[in-house]
This record gives structure tokens, sequence and C-alpha cells, in this order.
């Protein structure tokens, strides 16, 4: 079973995203912010991470440049979920080693064509 780890800030956003990862038979772990994402990087790589722009203590973007810096972490597909859906943040995430990018707010079947865009399902 493939693994992605899902940071949000929002405890709704995890759950709504847990949701639909679980059905697509993902195994999802949860962090709320960029650093404790790291520290579960750290530990062992997911082979997805669903990741949120705006966090507290590290952003999506700091933590995808140390996700990237990592021994094998240009392996795990990173999905950007965010509200900044400008070209210049869009730019920034997929410079930094984003795969793709989705935006706020999102449902199952966008989640699911992203998925299978990064070769995930």
């Amino acid at each position: 079973m493939k693994t992605c780890l899902v940071v949000d800030d929002s405890s709704v956003i995890r759950k709504v995203a847990r949701r639909i990862l679980e059905g697509l038979d993902f195994q999802i772990t949860e962090a709320e912010d960029g650093q404790q994402a790291l520290a579960q990087c750290q530990r062992q790589l997911p082979d997805a991470v669903l990741l949120d722009w705006n966090m507290p203590v590290m952003d999506g973007y700091e933590f995808l440049k140390a996700l990237r810096r990592l021994p094998g972490g240009d392996a795990p597909k990173v999905v950007f979920c965010t509200t900044e859906n400008d070209v210049v943040h869009i730019a920034r995430a997929l410079h930094a080693g984003a795969n793709e990018y989705i935006m706020k707010p999102f449902d199952k079947d966008i989640v699911e064509a992203k998925f299978h865009e990064v070769g995930l399902i």
C-alpha cells in the first residue's frame, strides 16, 4: 500500500484529504506544519505528500526545499494543495520540486486526477 503524508494546519482539510486518499488505497500520516512533516520524512519517506503552503512554524515551500535536500528526498511525489493560486506561487512551487498543484477547495475527482498524472495511481 502506498503512503501519503498530508501536511496542513487545518484539521478539517487533513480529515477530508485522509478520507479521499484512503478511498484511493493510500495509508495516511498527518502533520500540521512543515517542521512536523520534515521530522516524519527524516524517519521514513512517504510515496506522496499533499502539501499546504501557508502554515505556522515552517511553511510548505520551506518544507519542500528541505525535503528535496534529504537523502532520497527527491523520490516522494509532492502535490501542493493551497489557496495560493497565482502564477508566481505555482512557478516557485514547481521550481522547488513540486510535482503538481491543486487549488483549494478540492474534491475527490481533482485529487484522483492529479495523483494519476504524477503516476501514483
